[in-house]
């Protein structure tokens, strides 16, 4: 995933280091499976998953000393079923982005790619013996959206469905049914919602390059340029999958974690739908604040 799912910072203090907790658990838990390159695919979308397949309670927090916190240390979470779960579909979903990415591009602009995926390929091979089921339908999706963009499709909801469907995945090992469901429309929702907030914060790069990209096609924008009436229409959709997300939200009781998920969907993926649209989205977490809706 990309690094768009992110909680707004001015959450209260406590849940700030909850979330923080829970992003330095999933960090040792992937270098504690899977070596110490593991830890760079690390990203705010993975810890949102962590915390969605994680249990009501918070669980054991341990304080240690890391590589990147040699001195003073940072609490986290010790690890457990949600945290690896979500440690090996983060590392199944960073390699088969990667692959994606060297069959998107040709050999010179590919190589970061390729390097990624070969660094990776190691811990994938374990993640994909122990997550064999998510492991096919990601790759199953990911050829799917790799024809539509042979084909140049220009429905951008069938490009956004194979990646939501993807994503779905995620929820395939919970074993309640009820809360499987609830993750599952989540899950869904959420994939649709990355997958067309990347498109749109691609515009212009792939406009300069020629790449496929589902949102100009559908709404035949020219340079990367939003025209008013495609912007609203599109903030419009955005606000629909987020909309979709909170229906099923609303369905299960997340307990420590609601606050957190919570505010990350009802006020975060708003301000980030809103400054991907606004050209002041910037990835590593640095954007302009603003808590207003992308519409």
């Amino acid at each position: 995933m990309f690094g768009y799912v992110r909680p707004p910072q001015d959450l209260p203090e406590e849940e700030l280091r909850r979330f923080g907790r829970a992003y330095c658990g999933l960090c040792h838990t992937l270098g504690q499976r899977y070596g110490t390159a593991a830890r760079f695919i690390l990203n705010y979308d993975f810890t949102f998953l962590a915390i969605l397949l994680s249990g009501r309670e918070e669980g054991p927090v341990h304080h240690g000393r890391c590589a990147a916190h040699p001195v003073h240390g940072r609490d986290r979470l010790e690890s457990g079923p949600a945290l690896e779960l979500a440690a090996d579909e983060s590392v199944i979903l960073a390699y088969w982005q990667a692959r994606d990415g060297v069959e998107d591009h040709d050999w010179f602009h590919g190589l970061k790619y390729r390097g990624i995926s070969t660094v990776l390929e190691r811990a994938y091979r374990k993640a994909a013996r122990a997550r064999p089921a998510f492991n096919q339908s990601t790759r199953r999706q990911l050829g799917a959206l790799a024809a539509l963009e042979r084909e140049g499709c220009s429905s951008m909801d069938r490009a956004a469905d194979t990646f939501a469907v993807l994503l779905q995945g995620a929820a395939q090992s919970v074993d309640d049914p009820v809360r499987r469901r609830v993750l599952e429309q989540i899950f869904y929702h959420l994939g649709r919602w990355v997958y067309l907030v990347d498109a749109a914060d691609d515009l212009k790069k792939d406009a300069a390059s020629g790449d496929y990209n589902p949102v100009a096609l559908r709404y035949g924008l020219s340079g990367g340029v939003w025209t008013e009436e495609a912007r609203q229409s599109f903030a419009a959709t955005l606000d629909h999958s987020i909309h979709m997300m909170a229906t099923a939200f609303e369905l299960w009781d997340f307990g420590v974690w609601t606050p957190v998920l919570e505010t990350t969907l009802y006020t975060g993926l708003f301000c980030v739908g809103k400054a991907v649209l606004d050209g002041a989205f910037h990835g590593g977490g640095k954007k302009r604040d603003t808590q207003e809706r992308s519409t």
